[in-house]
């Protein structure tokens, strides 16, 4: 079986999988939680040579997880007891944000400039603050990025996120700065990557 960290033809179609259901989700507009994320991490593993099957489908400090720490680089991602209550508090602030822009831009209507930025730092912020917690023994920036390209598609931009391999334009070292709690480089990057996307998307001949 494929290594579960080593880009592969499983585990492209694992995530195009997830991204189906990601889209369907995000057009029905549901609550975004936390355990939509554990499905999509397990969904992700499926078929994959995981060396231990504890890291599927739970967060650090959970049993069997209690002292997994992570880190990338030289940042560690929060302490194992206490990413429960990081995810608590991203889920109840991702749910407030949600709401406030579904509100502001409701079903059918078309995002322009302005509103179009706002998504952007919803996507960014969402997408540093899981890479900031580290929930996961493995399977983090995947996630991160399902996160950032479900918000998109709900309010009615395409996943221009790569999932496999890992984007360019800056999304390595904004994803350094992200696990110092700083999530505008993630903006600048994401906003990169969308014009990078729609110019690609657009010199496609018909």
């Amino acid at each position: 079986m494929p290594d579960w960290d080593k880009d592969s033809p499983q585990i492209r179609s694992n995530l195009r999988l997830v991204l189906r259901e990601i889209a369907s989700a995000a057009q029905e507009r549901d609550t975004p939680t936390v355990e939509q994320a554990r499905r999509w991490q397990v969904l992700a593993m499926e078929g994959l040579d995981v060396p231990d099957p504890r890291f599927v489908g739970a967060f650090r400090g959970e049993p069997g997880l209690e002292t997994v720490q992570v880190r990338v680089g030289t940042s560690y991602g929060v302490s194992s007891a206490d990413v429960a209550e990081a995810l608590r508090v991203f889920e109840t602030k991702l749910k407030a944000l949600v709401a406030e822009l579904d509100r502001l831009l409701p079903v059918g209507v078309e995002p322009g400039t302005d509103e179009q930025a706002a998504i952007l730092d919803l996507c960014a912020w969402a997408h540093a603050e899981w890479v900031r917690i580290h929930p996961f023994g493995n399977g983090n920036g995947r996630t991160a990025r399902l996160w950032a390209n479900s918000l998109a598609m709900r309010y009615g931009l395409p996943p221009f996120i790569r999932l496999r391999p890992r984007p360019d334009e800056g999304y390595g070292e904004a994803g350094s700065k992200a696990m110092q709690g700083d999530w505008k480089p993630t903006a600048l990057a994401f906003r990169r990557l969308l014009d990078k996307f729609l110019e690609e998307v657009q010199s496609v001949p018909l």
